[in-house]
């Protein structure tokens, strides 16, 4: 509808209220009402006395019946049988949470409530980023065994009133929904939800991924392979224990904020990783890639797992007290085209600069290699570095979580087509426990001489046991890599090999293989924001 609709004589909680569309900024405004006779174009403008909320944040609109006991009683004793509709809007609260609130507008002529609830549902009409089919997946036993629960009580209700429709499959064993997602008709969906912890995702993620690979043909083996973009959008709904995917994509833990961000159909790219060993796919990971003391302690907790959660920080001391060490090399392709660095305090938010000037850049790139006008690969030239390593660790994303709210790498960036890769050197343990205590507070963690940080494409590593196996590794080193870094000498103590943490799951082969692919995936999310709105929407 081109017209307003009007004339504009609503109360809001019977006080006479004007309510208006802004059209061009695509905002629904209501405030203290002015003369009624200067009409439509007395319209409220965003001020102190105006609320407002974006169209897009318009969960749902319905008509509302009046309460008998409401109209019998004060001032509605006056009024013409009075007719009422009801927006429901989202509403941000403190730190990230976002939660459902709702706005009753009476009055007492039908067409004109009538005229309002048709005109605000053709505008939700048009927002086709919005899902209307759903598949949601439910582990009953991660974390706290909550999920089940958290989804019936706090995200089913939710999704009713947003009329989105649900198929609900109960996970019952491992791997449950990663073999469902290749077997099931994935194309009547709009989205796949997932409510559980890092762990459920990452079954969702192989899932859809593999499934979109095996569709389009492409062989997962393969490293230099490259994989096609998913089409639908991943939703976390989080009940595990850490939720660092959905921490670091949202900027809370909490059913209900989640639950909205799916309903309204926002949408975040993100980087996946492959890993890859001898010409053989190992996982994907999209946020931590951990060799030596994050594989160690994921290799001791799995030993624990009947003590539940504490087990984590049972085997986490345990770990520091052991203070092991690994001899290896580090081979990395240094990411040329990101336009930032692990260290230049430009975090990752919505919208993210960084991440679209990025993706950019390689799409430039990969014009160019397609033509044929240069390999970049050939041009930059992949970097060595031998040594004895505490941990080596990959961060898509800054790995943030309550505990952590920094994360690994605080400015890693979860679209840019690189990862952070950081080379903790063999120090004392004071100094390494320094380093751990910086990932809880505003210090630089990485403004140690033992701590190095890269941000990168591709990377292998080798153990040191692996390279005595094969002597003529620094000779293809040498040819393949260029010069070895020998800034810090490698030990020659002869250390056991450590296991790699890919995303919480354990992976058994130290030599490995890693690419990062640019905006794999796409969940229902937007970033961070870097402040909630300040409008107190009533």
């Amino acid at each position: 509808m081109e017209a307003e609709p009007g004339p504009p004589q609503l109360w809001l909680k019977r006080r006479r209220c004007l309510l208006s569309l802004d059209r061009p900024r695509a905002l629904l405004l209501w405030g203290p009402a002015l003369d009624p006779a200067q009409g439509p174009a007395a319209a409220p403008t965003a001020g102190p006395d105006t609320c407002s909320v974006p169209v897009s944040e318009i969960i749902t609109v319905e008509e509302t019946e009046i309460d008998e006991k409401h109209y019998h009683s004060g001032k509605w004793q006056k009024m013409a049988k009075p007719y009422a509709f009801t927006v429901y809007y989202v509403k941000r609260a403190r730190r990230h949470h976002w939660r459902c609130s709702h706005v009753t507008f009476w009055c007492t002529d039908e067409m004109l409530c009538n005229q309002w609830i048709q005109t605000l549902r053709e505008l939700l009409e048009k927002l086709t980023c919005r899902p209307k089919h759903l598949l949601v997946y439910i582990n009953p036993f991660g974390g706290k065994r909550q999920g089940k629960r958290i989804y019936e009580q706090k995200v089913a209700p939710l999704f009713k009133l947003a009329s989105v429709t649900a198929d609900v499959i109960v996970t019952e064993h491992a791997n449950h929904a990663k073999d469902s997602l290749f077997e099931i008709n994935i194309e009547k969906y709009d989205g796949i939800v997932c409510v559980g912890g890092d762990g459920m995702f990452s079954e969702v993620l192989h899932g859809l991924v593999g499934r979109t690979q095996k569709d389009c043909g492409i062989d997962q083996n393969d490293p230099k392979a490259s994989l096609v973009q998913c089409n639908l959008r991943i939703g976390i709904i989080p009940a595990g224990s850490t939720d660092c995917v959905c921490y670091a994509t949202v900027g809370v833990n909490d059913p209900v904020t989640s639950a909205l961000h799916i309903i309204i159909g926002d949408s975040l790219s993100m980087d996946v990783s492959s890993v890859h060993h001898n010409n053989a796919f190992l996982k994907y990971s999209v946020s931590l890639l951990g060799y030596g003391f994050y594989g160690d302690i994921l290799r001791d907790s799995e030993k624990k797992r009947w003590m539940g959660l504490i087990r984590y920080d049972l085997s986490g001391f345990k770990t520091f007290l052991s203070h092991h060490c690994y001899e290896g090399t580090v081979a990395f392709l240094p990411a040329q085209h990101t336009v930032g660095s692990p260290r230049d305090k430009k975090p990752c938010r919505m919208g993210c600069f960084i991440c679209r000037q990025s993706k950019q850049q390689l799409e430039d790139e990969q014009k160019k290699s397609l033509y044929g006008l240069e390999n970049t690969e050939d041009v930059e030239e992949w970097k060595v570095i031998q040594g004895k390593f505490l941990a080596i660790n990959a961060a898509n994303m800054s790995c943030a979580c309550p505990r952590s709210p920094k994360g690994l790498s605080p400015v890693a960036h979860l679209a840019d087509g690189s990862s952070d890769l950081i080379l903790v050197r063999k120090c004392s343990r004071l100094n390494f426990l320094r380093y751990l205590i910086r990932h809880t507070n505003q210090d630089d963690q990485f403004d140690f001489a033992f701590v190095e940080v890269y941000r990168v494409r591709k990377f292998q590593f080798t153990s040191k046991h692996l390279e005595d196996e094969d002597g003529d590794l620094k000779d293809l080193g040498k040819k393949r890599f260029g010069q070895i870094c020998s800034d810090h000498p490698a030990c020659c103590c002869t250390l056991p090999n450590s296991t790699w943490n890919c995303d919480g799951e354990i992976l058994n082969s130290s030599a490995v293989e890693v690419r990062v692919h640019c905006q794999l995936l796409q969940l229902f999310a937007r970033g961070i924001e870097e402040a909630p709105a300040q409008e107190a929407l009533s």
